[in-house]
């Protein structure tokens, strides 16, 4: 299967988290940093694949996919203007592998998961 670019039509951020200490207090504290700025194709789930998803995972709302790209994990999020997605897997494309991923996502609150 091929993807069009067509269908990448929303420019999304690839964040995962990172902890930071403050030079001054030493207080250590976890925020989210951009990985990657990436095209991306949004599809929120039909009624019928919400149901279905509901069986195995209650969470998952979307269904994101990018152009392959190595070190995408689950601990990531997606930040598309003010929505947050968390990336709930990550399945390659069934031919090769390395074309496409397709992300299971949920949507989360605006600043934070």
């Amino acid at each position: 299967m091929t993807l069009s670019a067509g269908k990448l039509r929303h420019r999304v951020r690839l964040q995962e988290q990172q902890t930071v200490q403050n030079p001054n207090t030493g207080a250590v504290k976890t925020e989210w940093a951009d990985v990657a700025s990436v095209w991306a194709a949004i599809e929120p789930l039909s009624a019928r694949e919400f149901i279905e998803a509901a069986a195995t995972q209650a969470s998952v709302t979307a269904r994101i996919t990018i152009r392959y790209r190595p070190g995408v994990r689950p601990t990531m999020r997606i930040r598309h203007g003010g929505k947050i997605y968390g990336i709930e897997g990550v399945l390659s494309d069934k031919e090769s592998g390395r074309e496409y991923l397709t992300l299971p996502c949920s949507e989360g609150p605006s600043e934070g998961l």
